[in-house]
């Protein structure tokens, strides 16, 4: 049974109280494919909007801290750390993004820094649509976790 059910199929907040207080971290990765000129315009801070990454960096924060206000059964935490790194990748061309989430608590920090990293890339797509609508948002997924009972998780 998933644990956002109850018995007659349901949808309820997990019961978190008899949990274990852990450290907990999450890293949570993606990217935003673009064309090489418009990954130009992010890295020089020259698209309209101005500067591109660093209010995808604020955005993608701010979203984790928000978390339990978006997905409607997740846990509000008190987060101890939230960092976003943004990195031009020539190769994709385009940003790869990383939040690392922290907190002590009864349940973990996966979606926020899943949070983190989808909010930041909507962010990175609205400021930079101007000069490129074909933009691609893809592989946001979950590389790390650590603390709870599940232990360590590695992708």
């Amino acid at each position: 049974m998933l644990s956002h059910f109850d018995q007659k199929g349901e949808a309820h907040m997990v019961d978190v109280s008899e949990k274990e207080v852990t450290t907990r971290e999450a890293r949570a990765i993606g990217h935003v494919k673009m064309t090489p000129q418009a990954l130009d315009l992010a890295r020089q801070g020259t698209a309209k909007k101005g500067d591109v990454i660093g209010t995808a960096r604020l955005a993608g924060i701010m979203a984790a801290k928000r978390t339990a206000d978006l997905i409607p059964l997740c846990h509000p935490l008190p987060l101890s750390h939230v960092s976003l790194a943004i990195e031009a990748d020539e190769a994709l061309p385009g940003l790869r993004l990383e939040a690392t989430v922290r907190t002590t608590g009864r349940t973990g920090v996966e979606m926020e820094a899943l949070t983190a990293v989808s909010v930041a890339a909507l962010t990175l797509y609205d400021m930079l649509k101007a000069a490129e609508k074909g933009m691609e948002i893809g592989e946001i997924r979950l590389a790390y976790k650590s603390g709870g009972k599940s232990g360590t998780y590695e992708a």
